[in-house]
């Protein structure tokens, strides 16, 4: 098509001189990432035919290479208008050898078991179904590719950034000559997030440019790399306490974290720090700390804004279940909303490795006799309960070794109910939970650790536990299996079912299943505290439930000391939005079940709440949430011991390499940084920055915000960066959320997180906290 450009021939010369510049670039990105001559990483670079899988009978084949950045794959397309694909690599979230997903599953036999393997990637990015020539080669691409990301998770703070701006700068660099021109060093501003105006850029640029030829090259180039990067705030701390000949001591690093970090240290401690932290090997000898070494350690986990201690298992998991909030999805088989989306078994695995541990199975009856999972009397696609059994087993316990729920939603045919049955004992084996622990009946939950690795279901019951402890089979009770009858979709549809169709019966052995989570409906605090065994839960929808946690909270918090609450959203929440959990945790309800499916401001605040203890998916309850007899009240906050007040001092200072939120090369954030308190409504509070104009690489602020927190125990913090736009709704760049009682005080770096609650590599927040016991 003549109206298609095509890029203009190189001569011979030129192609080896680009070929030549290419080669210096792959070599500078495999030292950076500790892969030089690394067979993996060549085998990448070279690249190779795989057929791409989409259909039985769609199976084309697709070129894909790694490129010279060594963090961007590269895929060759059929279509005229898309001649190539790119994807980064860290948008990858695993590779998976074998016909592991249900794409391959479906479109391909089992024959070619060895030959095929998946790209899954972060977010909502559709699976990368392939299939290579041989065993071998699938192996290797599957071995590479998780070395390579392996690799580029694993470098520090100060790799990144290298790698980063080394990839910026060989963008920039339109033809390849390892020069930079005035007009390619704003190109490559821009690439980084910031636009300088034509005065500054030249200045910058002349200042640079030493052999005055009108072009930066070598160590001109790193001369501009010093400039850009330089931090004056850590100037400033790194001045103060560096006062042995122009380096820290051990005596200057114990006083900078004991006065400022407010860290009980020693002189080992500050050699352990310049032992690893130490770039340089003389000053490492003679034990100091450079400028270099000390921002290196400011940027590291262990000196991060969220304590170190807190990022393993620490709080006591020896109470019973009950006492704990537990990280609960809703809706888990779905990937997107509620009316059309798909239903995949990869959406519970996603909410298994963010380290959710109630997820829930909404059966319906299938054809030959297998029940499906879907969102009944919508457009949701249906998927095999029992291969979403399997891949609960596969993956329940990788991100964390403590129980896992199983939520029944059960409108199948006692029939298919006795097939769900076969199918959990069969593939859950022992794992499964299927008589009380200990001997007798119990009085109480066993606690997180003696059910690790441990699967509970949680579903309908035909009768009380006591009775299979009794001689004689209690009185079935009269019950229907489902559970959510009025989280509507109040479809009409729905309704004549419920009126027409006679009630569900439960199958003997689904129902015997069902130990310590019996599903029950609920007629009041009083009726629950005489009436109903600890184990008899109740779910309520989050309208009823935000209304008893305003109204009852004292009577929902010591109802929950006894039994577990479930809360699910709405059911006219067809888009899968998501309901604030804090009050709901707030009056002690342990299964608080969001779509996890969604990335909303509600997902940001479960994934800070969940962040801490190991993510482990279970956070121990305040004390004064697990005594029967307690007086709190989150709402009217009488005196007693919750009543903890503190004074926080942040000052937001500056942050680093945030992304762009806008594609456009021209696009550049004008960022400004919200803190917000979530907790007790007194606690609730939220300050914001003046925005900086056209710089998200390196904006300062140096504003100072004060927050009174009166219940720690139950408040979390969150820093958020917003893109200023005086014309339209401000756009998300990037935020962090931690439980209060995890902050640790000092100069601290606070990692970002994107939409998805991933990691952004490169990107980071510097702050100063203080926390006071208020007057």
């Amino acid at each position: 098509m003549s109206c298609v450009r095509r890029q203009p021939k190189l001569s011979k010369s030129e192609e080896l001189l680009q070929h030549a510049s290419s080669q210096k670039a792959i070599q500078t990105n495999a030292k950076l990432l500790g892969m030089e001559g690394d067979p993996d990483l060549q085998f990448l670079l070279q690249g190779g035919d795989l057929l791409k899988v989409l259909s039985p009978s769609w199976k084309k084949t697709r070129f894909l290479k790694l490129q010279e950045d060594c963090k961007t794959m590269w895929r060759e397309s059929k279509k005229t208008f898309k001649s190539s694909q790119t994807f980064p690599v860290d948008s990858i979230s695993a590779v998976r050898l074998g016909r592991q997903s249900e794409g391959l599953k479906k479109n391909t036999e089992e024959h070619v078991e060895c030959r095929c393997f998946t790209i899954l990637f972060k977010g909502r990015r559709k699976n990368l179904d392939l299939m290579a020539s041989s065993e071998e080669e699938a192996g290797r691409w599957v071995r590479s590719l998780e070395k390579l990301i392996s690799n580029l998770n694993n470098l520090s703070h100060q790799q990144k950034t290298e790698h980063w701006i080394f990839s910026c700068l060989r963008k920039a660099d339109k033809n390849k000559d390892d020069k930079l021109t005035q007009s390619e060093l704003q190109s490559f501003l821009r690439l980084i997030n910031v636009e300088l105006d034509d005065d500054y850029a030249e200045m910058l640029f002349k200042k640079c440019d030493k052999s005055n030829t009108g072009y930066l090259a070598g160590s001109e180039i790193t001369h501009f790399y010093d400039l850009l990067t330089h931090r004056e705030e850590i100037d400033v701390i790194y001045g103060e306490y560096a006062t042995t000949t122009g380096f820290m001591s051990t005596k200057n690093l114990v006083d900078f974290l004991m006065k400022e970090q407010t860290e009980k240290a020693t002189l080992e401690d500050a050699k352990r720090i310049i032992e690893k932290y130490e770039p340089d090997e003389n000053a490492k000898a003679k034990h100091l700390l450079s400028k270099d070494g000390f921002l290196m350690y400011l940027h590291n986990p262990e000196a991060s804004v969220a304590n170190p201690d807190h990022t393993e298992v620490y709080q006591d998991m020896q109470q019973p279940l009950n006492h704990y909030f537990i990280s609960s999805s809703h809706n888990t088989y779905l990937m997107e909303d509620q009316l059309k989306g798909p239903s995949s078994t990869e959406a519970y695995i996603r909410a298994l490795q963010k380290g959710c541990r109630c997820v829930e199975l909404d059966c319906w009856d299938g054809s030959d006799n297998e029940p499906v999972i879907y969102h009944g009397y919508t457009l949701t696609s249906k998927i095999l309960f029992k291969d979403v059994i399997k891949a609960i087993k596969e993956y329940a316990f990788k991100t964390s070794d403590y129980p896992v729920i199983l939520s029944l939603e059960n409108h199948c045919s006692v029939e298919q109910q006795s097939v769900m049955a076969k199918h959990m004992s069969s593939i859950l084996g022992s794992a499964l939970v299927t008589t009380p622990l200990g001997e007798g009946m119990p009085t109480n939950f066993p606690s997180p650790e003696e059910l690790k690795g441990k699967f509970l279901i949680k579903g309908k019951r035909l009768n009380k536990l006591e009775a299979s402890f009794a001689d004689a089979d209690a009185e079935a009770e009269n019950t229907d299996v489902t559970e959510e009858e009025e989280s509507g979709n109040e479809a009409e549809e729905e309704q004549e079912e419920k009126k027409s169709k006679k009630k569900l019966k439960l199958a003997k052995e689904l129902s015997d299943m069902v130990i310590y989570c019996k599903s029950v409906h609920f007629h009041g605090f009083e009726d629950a505290r005489k009436n109903l065994g600890f184990y008899e839960m109740s779910s309520f929808k989050e309208g009823k439930a935000m209304n008893l946690a305003e109204e009852s909270a004292n009577a929902y918090i010591r109802h929950n000391v006894e039994k577990l609450s479930r809360i699910y959203p709405a059911g006219s929440r067809t888009d899968s939005s998501n309901y604030n959990p804090v009050p709901l945790w707030n009056a002690g309800c342990q299964i608080v079940a969001l779509n996890f499916q969604t990335h909303c401001t509600e997902m940001d605040i479960n994934q800070g709440r969940f962040l801490v203890n190991g993510k482990s998916g279970y956070i121990l309850k305040p004390a004064y949430m697990r005594d029967s007899a307690t007086e709190f009240d989150p709402v009217t906050l009488t005196r007693g011991e919750w009543l903890q007040h503190k004074t926080l001092h942040i000052m937001i200072i500056s942050a680093q390499q945030l992304p762009k939120v806008n594609k456009k090369k021209s696009s550049v954030v004008d960022p400004f940084v919200k803190v917000q308190i979530y907790g007790v409504s007194a606690d609730v509070a939220e300050k914001e920055t003046n925005h900086i104009g056209n710089n998200g690489f390196n904006p300062s602020w140096n504003e100072n915000f004060q927050f009174d927190v009166y219940v720690p125990d139950l408040a979390l913090v969150r820093f958020l960066i917003m893109d200023h736009d005086s014309t339209s709704d401000d756009e998300f760049v990037g935020q962090f959320m931690l439980p209060f009682n995890s902050l640790k005080m000092g100069y601290r770096h606070v990692p970002l997180l994107n939409k998805n609650g991933d990691l952004l590599p490169s990107a980071g927040l510097f702050i100063h906290v203080m926390i006071l016991d208020a007057e």
